[in-house]
């Protein structure tokens, strides 16, 4: 069966965690499957970074996530998207030779 959990990748008295699609008779930090993530809970507030559309794919597939995984998904929803959000123009690049080229262009 697989189980989504974490897998401790931090330095003594640092933790951070990886989170992981793995069997579940797999160790605690042993080979995985999928990274879907990862989750510092040293920082204020901490972060849950996850791809929330991998996370739905491998529940949906069977897998079941960890009590402390569902937990941190819960309090950290994934973010919604607005039509603002998608509707927004990206910026536009800066060009090479910014100024200067301008620059020559109006003395010519």
């Amino acid at each position: 069966m697989l189980t989504i959990r974490l897998s401790r990748v931090g330095t003594t008295k640092r933790p951070f965690y990886r989170v992981v699609v793995l069997e579940s008779s797999a160790p605690r930090d042993g080979r995985f499957k999928e990274l879907l993530g990862h989750y510092d809970p040293r920082t204020d507030p901490e972060v849950l970074d996850v791809d929330y559309d991998r996370l739905s794919y491998w529940t949906g597939n069977g897998a079941q996530m960890s009590d402390t995984v569902r937990t941190l998904v819960a309090r950290h929803p994934k973010p919604e998207v607005t039509e603002a959000d998608e509707a927004a123009p990206a910026p536009a690049p800066a060009s090479e030779g910014g100024a200067d080229e301008e620059q020559a262009e109006a003395t010519t």
